[in-house]
């Protein structure tokens, strides 16, 4: 039952949670760095050992900086499952491995060009080192590269931000989880979700009839908000 509900909370924190404008680590000022494109000129003001973000759609990607144009990165595959032939592994992640990754939980720590890892969208360098102190750049690379490898995957328990943060400051940590549970936690205490769970199971009672093989399931959710609110 546990792993159930976990299953269907990491499929939520997939679809739902938007952190386009939530806060990292600490609330600093970033600014959009001008990255190596098609023309090959290296980060210059990126420093081995940097954390890089760049902003998706729905979520937030992060890596480590490993000089020379290189990043370090925890992302979802699930190609290593079926192949080791490192001329396939090592392509870049399409976003059909990536989808698949998430589903079978299966990622790797691996290298990638700048480019590669923006993906087209613009890099941020995270300096908000102030409340959290780092660790050296140099000691942060070689954690990256000590990591290098498949590793399993959980959107919200070792994503790309738990492996970034453990390089960067010594543990692991991921901020886009600590905000969609606390989000999560703010429905489960709405008296309005209850509500809702409510009239959802007294819908299903009228429809499918009143039985043993109905009633409990249609209260179990009521039940589970209000032991839990």
């Amino acid at each position: 039952m546990l792993d159930t509900l976990l299953f269907l909370l990491e499929r939520l924190f997939l679809l739902a949670h938007i952190n386009v404008s939530l806060p990292r680590l600490v609330h600093v000022e970033r600014e959009p760095v001008a990255c190596a494109r098609r023309d090959n000129v290296s980060c210059s003001r990126f420093s081995r050992g940097d954390l890089l973000e760049v902003p998706r759609t729905l979520f937030t990607h992060f890596g480590i900086y490993m000089g020379d144009g290189r990043v370090a990165h925890l992302i979802p595959d699930a190609l290593p499952l079926v192949t080791a032939d490192p001329r396939h592994v090592q392509r870049m992640v399409t976003n059909t491995r990536l989808l698949l990754g998430v589903l079978s939980k299966s990622a790797s720590v691996r290298v990638d060009s700048v480019e590669d890892f923006a993906y087209g969208a613009h890099i941020l360098l995270n300096r908000g080192d102030a409340q959290c102190a780092p660790l050296r750049g140099e000691e942060s690379a070689l954690r990256a590269e000590r990591l290098l490898g498949p590793v399993s995957y959980s959107l919200l328990w070792n994503n790309c931000e738990h492996f970034v943060t453990h390089c960067r400051y010594g543990h692991a940590r991921s901020l886009q989880t600590e905000q969609f549970c606390s989000w999560l936690k703010s429905v489960v205490r709405d008296p309005r979700t209850l509500l809702a769970s409510l009239l959802l199971a007294v819908l299903v009672l009228v429809v499918s009839g009143s039985s043993c093989s109905t009633v409990t399931p249609a209260l179990l959710l009521p039940f589970t908000l209000w032991m839990a609110s």
